[in-house]
């Protein structure tokens, strides 16, 4: 079996969005597939993220979002990772890494100056794998977040 990332396709809607709901519940969101389609629908029609496959015959493994935003002390465009997710079956078999890849590749080709992203701080996989590739945590600024609903 041969590991492939590629974009998604509109086809891949009911696929993305299960895998999505088990993201949201792996960060203990209440599952509700319904809510999964639609907003995993919206971006993808609005083209406001890129998604990124990771599939082994047919069967898809795992996903990574990406939404464009800009640095302005840079002054310039980076791409935010914020979605990363290997169904638990298919973990360890390198998709997750493969992704990561890929998101950069992405990046790279659109020109941008950076990739960011952010998680748990109790994530030790995910850290351990985000180290592994070269990504370098953020010891200078505090992120803060301000909830409007």
């Amino acid at each position: 079996m041969t590991l492939e990332i590629r974009a998604a396709r509109a086809g891949d809607l009911d696929e993305i969005a299960r895998l999505f709901d088990a993201y949201r519940q792996f960060y203990l969101q209440p599952g509700d597939p319904g809510l999964a389609r639609n907003f995993v629908r919206a971006r993808f029609e609005r083209g406001e993220s890129t998604v990124l496959l990771a599939q082994e015959d047919r069967s898809i493994l795992g996903f990574v979002q990406l939404y464009p935003t800009f640095c302005s002390l840079a002054a310039a465009h980076v791409w935010v990772v914020y979605d990363l997710f290997v169904d638990p079956p298919a973990r360890r078999r390198g998709a997750g890494r493969a992704l990561l890849r890929a998101a950069a590749l992405h990046a790279c080709s659109d020109g941008a100056a950076r990739l960011e992203l952010a998680t748990a701080r109790d994530n030790i996989a995910a850290r351990t794998l985000y180290e592994a590739e070269g990504w370098v945590r953020d010891n200078e600024f505090h992120r803060y977040s301000l909830a409007l609903r």
